[in-house]
């Protein structure tokens, strides 16, 4: 999660981005790693996670990541969630929740509904601290 912490600070202070990061690891070893770049890349589904997981593609040569665990410093929202799905992640470590568009249970549970075929392991709150203030404090700079 330091790591994740770590992208979702260039986010904000490198490319203006709203501050996520996502590190996806497998077998102990980082596979992918993304910030959010939707400004910059003109891309709204250029989330942390999602670049985080197109990473890990690129590099395993394959779409799917089952046993692999994602840290993230935000809840992911339902898009994100139904490509950890789709990718057949196993586990989803996430600090802050996102009481607005989160979709590992705060306001959908897309991430263990039992409609999927595949459903993701879920933590939450690891180092909820650092990334609710990091968020806290990029809107509030913003307004």
């Amino acid at each position: 999660m330091r790591r994740a912490l770590e992208l979702a600070a260039h986010a904000c202070n490198v490319d203006g981005e709203v501050p996520v990061g996502a590190v996806l690891v497998l077998d102990g070893e980082v596979v992918g790693e993304g910030w959010n770049r939707n400004i910059g890349l003109n891309d709204p589904s250029a989330h942390a996670e999602i670049l985080a997981l197109r990473a890990a593609g690129g590099r395993l040569g394959n779409y799917r990541f089952p046993g692999a665990t994602l840290y993230a410093t935000l809840e992911p929202c339902a898009m994100c969630a139904m490509a950890l799905v789709h990718a057949r992640v196993a586990r989803v470590v996430y600090a802050a929740a996102d009481p607005k568009t989160g979709a590992a249970g705060s306001v959908f549970d897309t991430l263990v509904s039992p409609l999927h075929n595949h459903r993701i392991e879920v933590s939450a709150g690891l180092l909820a601290e650092e990334s609710g203030a990091m968020l806290r404090e990029f809107f509030r700079s913003r307004r």
